[in-house]
């Protein structure tokens, strides 16, 4: 019998078969066995319901229903809720936190798209709202040089000095001679309101001077809307069939309309001027004129849209709880009087280059932005990609809230945490902990015109009027419910008397 010889082609042929079934094997085993592999993701208060997941545990305010959830899974510095079709962190810890946004800092740099931020934030392309990237880089580039740098800030000094006069003009009018009762919150808008509005576009648009009635309550009635409407999102956000079957997404683009067209009202006005002025919007037109491609009519509103919202209502919130922490607390209040007077005098107007001579008061300010942080649960991050935070996953797409209202009441963190002490701030190192603008590269790059604002108001007020509380029981420090930011549930009313500095220097015919 003669044997088959056996063709090396054929033999080669099987091989390579058998060894492509097996590396076909291998890797499908690979990819489904990462796929069924159990995520580690922190605790959570309970396993999610269908479709809308843990969205029933949540109840307002969140920064104080966050802390609550925290504490029933053992003081968790992190935990995971799943909300609809989003999967949610909540850092709760100050550790965690500075490890989100310095190990992770770019991989947690983005954040989650919104509605809101779609059709009011100019399809989230302004510097708060668009995603990490080269255009994000470029909006902070002309955030730090074009409009929060200290020679710029140093330009709008005299409009700070000017507004903060007028308030204290406002206040002196009916306390010359005796206590007289304000409502603080009117007062503190104005304030804040009018000093944006005056760096952007040269215009008042509250109070006394300004030049349409109807036009200034349009605009504070913007402002109003868009804070409501910001924030984490709406249901809508979370439950995309939600956005055919409700009129929540044709009431932000209605809304987003009528902030458009004001905004553009306002470089439309500046662009017709023959003469140049000094506000942002010429300068930014003036940089249209050589980089038109760049600095196109939507960037120049996004910076505007972005001033106006994180310098109006934030800056009159934490005026209105350092006052209300004042009055609440007369011997803090004595002791800051007693600052400025020694250290200014009684002859003149407290300067802004004079808070470095005032600690006091600076610890002050911190010990309110610590007690009461305006935006308690900071903006969202979302994870661009995998990472490990706290020794747990968090998967791409995940959004990150930070509590800096829970942190900043840490006992384990501060001494005596829910008191009112800013004797606490002595201490170096302790201004450090703090987190109310948010912390790494996404952080608030408004801060120091917020803190220069609010700092030289508040000394001005203690400098210039003696202060009661209304009423012989405590200022009410509950916080609304109401809103993304945090503010103070009954406006603030108080009793103020003019000191006799008032009498000396400021004079109502020195005020246009």
């Amino acid at each position: 019998m003669i044997k088959e010889k056996k063709n090396p082609n054929s033999i080669m042929e099987t091989l390579y078969l058998v060894l492509s079934i097996f590396f076909l094997f291998l890797s499908l085993k690979l990819l489904f066995g990462i796929r069924r592999r159990k995520l580690n993701l922190p605790p959570s208060p309970s396993r999610p319901f269908p479709v809308i997941g843990h969205l029933h545990l949540l109840k307002l305010p969140l920064h104080r229903r966050f802390l609550s959830l925290s504490k029933s899974l053992g003081d968790a510095s992190i935990f995971s809720l799943r909300l609809g079709t989003r999967l949610v962190f909540v850092v709760t810890s100050h550790s965690v936190a500075e490890e989100c946004f310095t190990k992770n800092d770019v991989v947690l740099a983005n954040r989650p798209e919104f509605i809101a931020g779609k059709h009011i934030g100019y399809n989230s392309t302004t510097m708060v709202g668009a995603a990490y990237g080269d255009s994000w880089r470029n909006l902070r580039r002309i955030g730090t040089i074009e409009i929060f740098s200290t020679l710029r800030l140093n330009s709008f000094l005299s409009i700070r000095k000017d507004e903060i006069r007028r308030l204290i003009l406002s206040l002196s009018k009916n306390s010359q001679q005796e206590f007289a009762k304000v409502e603080m919150r009117t007062l503190f808008m104005s304030l804040t309101i009018n000093n944006i509005f005056r760096m952007v576009a040269g215009k008042r648009f509250y109070g006394e001077g300004t030049e349409d009635d109807d036009e200034a309550r349009h605009v504070r009635q913007l402002i109003a809307e868009v804070v409501v409407s910001g924030g984490v999102g709406n249901a809508a956000d979370y439950f995309p069939i939600l956005r055919w079957i409700t009129s929540y997404e044709k009431r932000v683009k209605n809304l987003a309309g009528r902030v458009d067209g004001f905004l553009q009202s306002l470089v439309n006005e500046k662009r017709a001027e023959k003469e140049k002025g000094n506000t942002m919007i010429d300068h930014l037109l003036s940089l249209q004129e050589t980089q038109p491609d760049y600095y196109t009519d939507a960037i120049i509103k996004g910076i505007m849209l972005v001033m106006v919202l994180a310098g109006t209502d934030t800056a009159a919130g934490t005026l209105e709880w350092a006052m209300s922490n004042l009055l609440n607390h007369p011997e803090v209040l004595k002791k800051a009087r007693t600052e400025i007077d020694e250290q200014i005098g009684l002859d003149r107007l407290i300067e802004e280059q004079d808070i470095v001579k005032l600690p006091y008061l600076q610890s002050i300010m911190s010990e309110t932005l610590r007690l009461y942080p305006v935006a308690p649960m900071l903006l969202p991050h979302l994870a661009s990609e995998d990472c490990m935070v706290a020794g747990y996953d968090v998967p791409r797409g995940t959004t990150v809230l930070v509590n800096a209202w829970a942190i900043h009441r840490d006992p384990k963190m501060w001494e005596d945490s829910e008191k009112f002490k800013p004797e606490r701030f002595e201490e170096e190192g302790q201004d450090k902990k703090l987190m109310p603008f948010g912390i790494g590269r996404r952080a608030c790059p408004g801060s120091g015109l917020a803190q220069r604002l609010v700092t030289l108001a508040l000394g001005s007020l203690v400098q210039c009027f003696e202060w009661e509380r209304a009423g012989e029981e405590y200022v009410d420090m509950r916080e609304s419910e109401k809103g993304t930011t945090m503010r103070k549930a009954t406006p603030l009313q108080a009793m103020c008397r003019a000191r006799p500095i008032v009498h000396k220097i400021i004079d109502a015919s020195s005020c246009p």
